[in-house]
């Protein structure tokens, strides 16, 4: 288990580190990708590079930083809010192989493992192996108005209690407003760097 992993799943249970002000370094992601990951007061940076002088309120978010972590061939991601709720069970989605080529999910193919994909006429969800290998879902309504059904069926389809991660654009206010709608709750903020 990658020590990321132990960090966001504490923080989905309400364990969060101590609001100290340290940017932690850990071992590099193993499908190569670097992370940064940033709660209250602490940063964690997943990368084999080790970068003096930052702190964990803020400095490690910084564009300079995120370029200097992705190195000059790297891509580097979008800020996204960390989010996490616990899984409901209960299934309901039926699994859509005729979807493995919308937008939605290309991104999630080429950013998580173990993809898998389910939907009806409202829309669709992917649930993946996602950042340092946690359970994340994302989600696309196909109609104004079905993102909160999708968020609550996309909890549906991971077991009951079971932390669950999303990953969502602070700039897009209609999804964070259904997730947060939903029962998830905001842990603090991450980009993800693709070598």
């Amino acid at each position: 288990m990658h020590p990321l992993l132990t960090v966001l799943l504490a923080a989905a249970v309400g364990e969060y580190p101590p609001a100290d002000g340290r940017a932690v370094f850990l071992p590099p992601l193993p499908n190569g990708q670097v992370a940064v990951v940033s709660l209250t007061g602490r940063a964690y940076l997943a990368t084999d590079r080790r970068l003096p002088g930052l702190d964990g309120f803020g400095s490690a978010l910084r564009p300079e930083v995120l370029r200097e972590l992705a190195g000059p061939d790297g891509e580097v991601g979008t800020l996204d809010v960390t989010l996490a709720a616990p899984g409901r069970g209960g299934g309901g989605l039926p699994a859509r192989s005729d979807l493995l080529d919308h937008p939605r999910v290309r991104h999630a193919l080429a950013l998580r493992d173990a993809v898998r994909v389910y939907g009806d006429e409202r829309g669709l969800v992917t649930v993946a192996a996602g950042l340092a290998g946690r359970t994340e879902v994302s989600v696309e309504a196909f109609e104004r108005g079905k993102g909160r059904q999708l968020v609550r069926a996309a909890l549906r389809l991971v077991c009951v209690g079971e932390p669950v991660f999303a990953a969502v654009a602070p700039g897009n206010a209609r999804s964070l407003r259904a997730f947060l709608t939903e029962g998830f709750v905001p842990l603090g903020s991450e980009v993800i760097i693709l070598p």
